[in-house]
C-alpha cells in the first residue's frame, strides 16, 4: 500500500513537472473575440401569424494571441442571438483553422422566427424610445482542438457571451454598436 500511494504520488509530481515545461515553453493565453459590427438584412413582422422574422450579419473577429499554437474550430458550433430571454435567430461558425498569432474576421449570417412577434417589437421599440439603443446577448458554443507544435491534443469545449449594445434593429440601416464586452469559458 505504501509502494503504491508513493509510486501515484511520483507519477502526480512528473506530470505537474511536464505541464509546468509546457506551460513555460509554450506560454498559452486565452483567445480574445469581439464584435466589430452587425447589419439586419431581415426584420418583419408577418401579417398572417404575426411572427417575426429576423435575418442578422454579424462580423466577429477571433484573435489567437500564441505564438506557438494554433486552434482547429471543428464543425457543430452554436451561435444564438437574444434580446433578453428571446432568441432572435441562430447560425454556425465555420469549421477553419486559425495559426498562431492570427487574426481571423468572419462574417456570419444568422436567421431566426420569433412567434407572437407583435409583443417582442412592442417591447424593442419601448426600448428603443426609453433609453436610445437595445441590448442584445451573442451566445456561442464551439468545439475545438488545440495544436501544441505539431501536436493535436483532445477536443475541447468552450463558450463565448457577448454583450451588445446597438442604436436600433431595423432592417437595411446602418446599425450601430455603441458598447461589446465579450466573455470567454473553456470546458475539458
Amino acid at each position: 500500500m505504501c509502494w503504491t500511494l508513493s509510486l501515484l504520488l511520483l507519477l502526480i509530481v512528473i506530470l505537474g513537472i511536464i505541464v509546468g515545461i509546457l506551460f513555460l515553453v509554450f506560454r498559452p493565453k486565452l483567445p480574445k473575440y469581439s464584435i466589430d459590427g452587425l447589419r439586419v438584412t431581415q426584420f418583419d413582422l408577418s401579417s398572417v401569424n404575426s411572427s417575426l422574422s429576423a435575418s442578422f450579419d454579424v462580423n466577429i473577429t477571433a484573435r489567437n494571441p500564441n505564438k506557438r499554437i494554433g486552434i482547429y474550430y471543428d464543425g457543430g458550433s452554436h451561435i444564438t442571438v437574444w434580446y433578453n430571454e428571446t432568441q432572435l435567430c441562430e447560425g454556425a461558425l465555420p469549421k477553419f483553422y486559425q495559426g498562431h498569432k492570427n487574426t481571423t474576421v468572419l462574417v456570419l449570417p444568422m436567421t431566426g422566427q420569433v412567434q407572437n412577434g407583435t409583443v417582442l417589437l412592442t417591447a424593442l421599440q419601448q426600448q428603443q424610445q426609453m433609453t436610445g439603443n437595445i441590448p442584445l446577448m451573442l451566445r456561442a458554443k464551439q468545439t475545438v482542438r488545440v495544436k501544441l507544435g505539431s501536436l493535436k491534443l483532445m477536443k475541447m469545449k468552450f463558450r463565448i457571451r457577448c454583450r451588445l449594445v446597438v442604436n436600433a434593429l431595423s432592417a437595411n440601416n446602418a446599425i450601430r454598436i455603441s458598447s461589446s464586452s465579450c466573455s470567454f469559458r473553456l470546458r475539458l
